[in-house]
């Protein structure tokens, strides 16, 4: 239930971003306190008291990079609703499952989910620079799957024995929470392996934390044989500030593909003038929609959720109005199928 503002204030009053030497500096320095979000937000202080039920074994964290785009004063910010542990959490519903596209079933030694025919998908590390309340990955057992990936050795051995694998696609976590010189050491690892063409790297990181693009990544990313693709998780055109356009432009100014996939998520960016928005604003940077997903059924998650329906007919709004290239698929994970549902 949406939760009124606690006072009267300008609905575009914004903290000021904090100015940090790097990018470990500000994901250091993250919030992870409701108490202290609310107070630097001008929120209800009974928000930060079911923050602290909700968020019970997955926890607020949020850096204060993204906090500076989120509207002082303003409960149902829509980038506050998605980093706020909310009532909603604490419901039970039996559609809602710990391990909702079955990656239990999937995960191999060395961290690596086998899901897919003629690419491997990489958790890299249990790390983000956030904990988005509708992570599917939210109860996923990280300290025992990343445990041998910390070496990564079992996954890179069985890659190297299966040359029908031409695409490696890191996954976390994110995995640009690592250090480049850690993230080096992986992508040298799997340039070695001659059968591999492309590198996926999927993440939030430019989006939370800006500052982690920095040249030694591009230069990373460049430098291998491998054709590198950055895809981008982002949700609401609020997430898109200048910092980010700039850290965007870096990585597409290098000649490096950068695709976006989002979550369709209920009282976020589920109205066809957000989603229109976000997509016009997104392929102006250069960023091409990829796909918009439905919303993974994981456990605590549920409030989020949009119908169907509902997301093929905005996908359907979205095409009359906005040229092809700019209208990603509506898509669903399904446990044991062998890709992506497009729904539309």
């Amino acid at each position: 239930m949406p939760v009124p503002t606690c006072r009267t204030v300008p609905l575009d009053r914004y903290l000021t971003p904090p100015d940090y030497p790097d990018w470990q500096s500000a994901a250091a320095d993250a919030v992870r306190d409701p108490v202290e979000l609310c107070r630097l937000l001008e929120l209800p202080t009974s928000l930060a008291a079911v923050a602290q039920r909700a968020g019970d074994g997955f926890p607020l964290l949020v850096p204060r990079t993204y906090l500076s785009r989120i509207r002082v004063g303003d409960a149902n910010d829509p980038l506050l609703l998605q980093i706020l542990p909310r009532e909603g959490e604490l419901a039970i519903s039996p559609r809602f499952t710990r391990d909702p596209i079955g990656e239990a079933d999937s995960i191999l030694p060395g961290g690596a989910l086998w899901k897919y025919q003629n690419r491997v998908l990489m958790v890299t590390t249990g790390v983000c620079a956030v904990h988005c309340r509708f992570c599917f990955r939210r109860h996923f057992p990280y300290e025992e799957a990343v445990r041998e990936a910390r070496r990564w050795q079992n996954a890179l051995e069985r890659i190297a024995r299966e040359a029908s694998i031409h695409e490696v696609i890191l996954s976390g976590g994110d995995p640009l929470s690592m250090s480049d010189q850690v993230l080096a050491r992986l992508v040298e690892r799997l340039d070695a392996i001659r059968h591999l063409r492309r590198l996926r790297v999927h993440t939030r990181q430019p989006v939370l934390i800006p500052q982690r693009v920095t040249r030694e990544l591009v230069h990373l990313l460049r430098a291998s044989r491998l054709t590198a693709i950055v895809v981008l998780h982002i949700n609401h055109l609020a997430e898109i500030d200048r910092a980010v356009d700039s850290a965007i432009g870096q990585l597409v100014d290098a000649g490096i593909p950068i695709l976006q996939q989002g979550v369709l998520l209920r009282g976020i960016n589920d109205r066809l003038e957000t989603l229109a928005e976000l997509y016009e604003r997104l392929v102006d940077l250069r960023v091409m929609p990829y796909y918009l997903h439905q919303l993974d059924r994981v456990a605590g998650a549920a409030h989020f959720e949009v119908p169907e329906e509902e997301g093929m007919r905005l996908i359907e709004q979205l095409r009359a109005r906005l040229p092809g290239y700019a209208v990603p698929r509506l898509v669903r994970e399904v446990a044991g199928a062998p890709n992506k549902v497009v729904l539309a």
